[in-house]
């Protein structure tokens, strides 16, 4: 089944949302090509959620290995057409995926700041 504690829960009225290994996920099924993608329910809310819900990857028409090396590009630095020319994708598909990692950052950043080390 593999290691679900990095999952937390996503239904904002779930008295469990956003704590991680709590062991209250289970995989319900699996889902997409091969079938790979797990999809999860939480044991406290009975909610439903994707594995990749929230991340860039979510809802992805490109293969995983795309998106990464669209993604690693605009980290080096790679503007948007010459990130499109090397990948092979639509200049609008770099843009989007460039979007949905931004955001996903944002957010991993404000959970994670709380944990920060104070300043001394």
């Amino acid at each position: 089944m593999g290691d679900l504690s990095s999952f937390c829960c996503l239904n904002a009225v779930c008295s469990d949302v956003g704590k991680r290994g709590h062991g209250n996920r289970t995989v319900t099924a699996r889902y997409g090509p091969g079938p790979t993608r797990r999809m999860l329910r939480c044991r406290t809310c009975k909610g439903r959620f994707s594995e990749r819900k929230g991340t860039p990857l979510f809802d992805a028409r490109l293969p995983p290995e795309k998106v990464t090396d669209v993604l690693a590009h605009v980290a080096e630095g790679v503007g948007t057409r010459k990130t499109a020319r090397l990948t092979g994708v639509h200049t609008d598909t770099v843009t989007r995926y460039t979007r949905l990692a931004g955001d996903h950052a944002a957010d991993l950043h404000d959970e994670l700041i709380p944990f920060s080390p104070q300043d001394r």
